[in-house]
C-alpha cells in the first residue's frame, strides 16, 4: 500500500530542477559581481568610490622644490606667529606680555658674556680682565634681579586673572626668564605689545 505523506524522487527532481531563461541568468550574473561568463564582455566599475585620477602633468623636480619650499616658509611663518604647543594656553600668553612690555637686562646677557670672553683671555692686560669679570658679575645679578621682579609680577597678574589656573607656576616662571634672556625679534611667538604697554 503506498503511502500517503511519501513524496516519489522523480518529483523531488522535478521541482529542484527550474528553468533559468536567459535573461535571468544574465541578470544574476551581472549581481553576483564583475567577473561575466566566459565570452561574455566585462561590464564597467561605478565611477562612485573610485579614486579620482589626477589629469594634470606630474611636477618636476624644480617645481616640487618651490612647493616644498613654499610649504617650509609657511609653517615657519605661522609657527613665528602662533607659536607651539608650549605656548598655548592664557597664562603663558600672560606671562609673555609682561616680559614684552618691559626692557629686560637679559637681551644683553649674551653680548656680554662674549666681551667677557674675549677681555678675560690670558693675553690681555689685567685691567681689562678686571673690567670684563666686573662687567660679567654685573650682567649675571641683574639677570637674577630682573628675573625675580618679572616673576613676581607674573604671579600677582596670574593669581588675580586666573585663580582656578591649573598650570605650574615654576614652569611659567621658567618660559617667562628664557623669553626675557632672548632677544625681542627673535622670539616666538612674535611680540604682541609694544614696550611700555600696560599689561
Amino acid at each position: 500500500m503506498p503511502s500517503l505523506f511519501r513524496r516519489k524522487s522523480a518529483d523531488l527532481v522535478d521541482e529542484a530542477v527550474t528553468p533559468v531563461t536567459p535573461d535571468e541568468e544574465s541578470s544574476s550574473a551581472r549581481t553576483r559581481g564583475y567577473t561575466p561568463a566566459k565570452g561574455r564582455e566585462t561590464p564597467k566599475r561605478p565611477a562612485a568610490g573610485r579614486r579620482p585620477v589626477g589629469t594634470g602633468k606630474p611636477l618636476t623636480k624644480e617645481e616640487q622644490r618651490a612647493v616644498r619650499r613654499q610649504l617650509r616658509a609657511e609653517s615657519a611663518a605661522e609657527f613665528r606667529r602662533e607659536g607651539g604647543p608650549r605656548d598655548r594656553g592664557p597664562e603663558r600668553l600672560l606671562a609673555r606680555n609682561v616680559v614684552d612690555s618691559r626692557r629686560t637686562v637679559g637681551t644683553w646677557f649674551f653680548g656680554g658674556a662674549l666681551v667677557v670672553l674675549i677681555g678675560s683671555n690670558p693675553g690681555m692686560p689685567p685691567a681689562i680682565q678686571l673690567a670684563s669679570n666686573l662687567v660679567w658679575g654685573a650682567l649675571a645679578l641683574g639677570v637674577i634681579v630682573d628675573s625675580v621682579l618679572i616673576c613676581r609680577k607674573i604671579r600677582k597678574l596670574v593669581r588675580e586673572r586666573f585663580p582656578n589656573t591649573g598650570q605650574r607656576m615654576g614652569s611659567l616662571y621658567l618660559y617667562a626668564i628664557m623669553r626675557s634672556i632672548t632677544f625681542r625679534k627673535m622670539r616666538t611667538p612674535q611680540p604682541r605689545v609694544s614696550i611700555g604697554d600696560p599689561v
